[in-house]
């Protein structure tokens, strides 16, 4: 068995032949780290889900709506992020998410432990 402890995240992965299964490994990282990196997207601007979608696949993090909405709706619920409504030229109006002042200091937690998380991989390497 491998364990990789992540600060407050906890993956496991079971070793099968001789192999780690880097694949399980790969997206539990991403998945720890998909909250953070919405919220220093929005801490920039102001932003539609797909326009996160888009910055997030540039930025090498495939995220699908399926994925991201209910999200969304997490760090909203734990006021994190609020929306407004924001009438378009192209159809309905969309709904634009904004980073709070709540989760501007999660935020700054968070970068915390990001740069914690750094300094150890850096040691580590």
């Amino acid at each position: 068995m491998y364990y990789i402890v992540l600060n407050k995240w906890f993956i496991f992965a079971k070793q099968s032949s001789n192999i780690m299964p880097t694949d399980n490994i790969k997206s539990q990282i991403r998945k720890g780290i998909l909250d953070y990196c919405i919220l220093l997207l929005l801490n920039k601007k102001a932003a539609y889900s797909t326009d996160i979608i888009q910055q997030l696949q540039e930025a090498r993090l495939i995220v699908v709506e399926g994925t991201l909405y209910p999200l969304l709706s997490r760090l909203k619920n734990n006021g994190l992020l609020s929306y407004e409504w924001i009438e378009s030229t192209q159809g309905p109006p969309r709904k634009y998410y904004r980073i709070t002042d709540a989760g501007k200091a999660v935020l700054a937690e968070l970068d915390g432990v990001w740069d914690e998380i750094s300094e150890t991989i850096k040691l580590i390497k």
